[in-house]
């Protein structure tokens, strides 16, 4: 037997957790999902995954027909389910089963499913001689189409971004907004360091309100940095002493390569280590037990 997923109110294994092919989140990619971590027992920031969560759904008129304080209760349980401590989850609500048509109202029962499992996204090298990055073609979506603030199951802009950063050779691509500034890489946050300030571009200029990105910024902050929401150009990327990516699944990651240019020593910087070192102490102390 492999996992329990919780799926429209109760737990079935893996194997037997399916949805209808007329589910409207496979159809049109029409739903809202979180990702979250709990450590040695504890979810990180679990109340703040959860509001952005219905944010999301709220953007796009979708009713999730369970309370907050429900879904948290709903994403403990399948964490204990599946007898873990340490564990990545996916919350997943779609818009439900519908026609064939686009209408959401042919939706009248959204679907929602909760996964609790790992992840690893980066091999552990990478941690310490950090990442490759290339600017990409494509741009990030417009706040006016679909706003990134949005965590929509419509990933196609994340996903062709990836492939470009892959056929480039790169394990992460740069997202510009249609200005031209740095907006985030395909599934991070995108931080740098400059003569001991912390930059990172603001939510306006295409970024997602990270949760990881909102804990670096306060840690930032404790340990005595200048810590500023600035437009980035990819000139400020390149010359900067650091830089780093923060995400729920990746953590905080280095980047020590951008279009060909070393960062600073093109190792993993002083700063980046620091505050890597205390969002570990972070997550241990500030989580939500199972």
């Amino acid at each position: 037997m492999g996992l329990w997923i919780y799926l429209d109110g109760k737990f079935v294994d893996e194997k037997h957790a399916k949805i209808s092919v007329f589910d409207h989140g496979l159809l049109y990619g029409d739903g809202v999902f979180e990702g979250l971590r709990s450590y040695d027992g504890k979810i990180f920031r679990l109340s703040q995954h959860i509001k952005r969560l219905y944010k999301s759904a709220k953007a796009i008129l979708l009713e999730i027909p369970v309370s907050m304080e429900e879904m948290a209760e709903i994403i403990k349980k399948t964490i204990k389910k599946n007898k873990l401590k340490d564990s990545y989850i996916r919350v997943v609500v779609t818009r439900g089963v519908g026609d064939l048509g686009l209408d959401p109202r042919k939706c009248p029962e959204p679907t929602i499913f909760v996964i609790a499992s790992k992840i690893k996204l980066y091999p552990e090298e990478y941690y310490e001689k950090g990442l490759s990055v290339v600017t990409i073609a494509t741009r990030r979506n417009l706040t006016e189409s679909l706003n990134p603030a949005i965590k929509s199951l419509n990933y196609l802009n994340n996903i062709l971004a990836k492939i470009e950063a892959t056929n480039a050779g790169a394990m992460e691509g740069l997202f510009l907004n249609n200005e031209g500034y740095v907006a985030e890489c395909t599934g991070e946050n995108i931080f740098i360091v400059v003569e001991n300030k912390l930059f990172t571009p603001p939510i306006f200029a295409g970024a997602l309100d990270g949760i990881s990105r909102d804990a670096v910024i306060q840690i930032g902050r404790e340990i005595g940095l200048d810590v500023e929401e600035k437009l980035l150009t990819r000139y400020d990327l390149y010359n900067s002493d650091e830089c780093f990516l923060t995400g729920t699944a990746a953590e905080i990651i280095p980047v020590t390569l951008i279009d060909g240019r070393t960062i600073g020593s093109g190792k993993l910087g002083p700063l980046t280590r620091r505050i890597r070192e205390e969002f570990h102490r972070l997550v241990q102390k500030d989580g939500t037990p199972i």
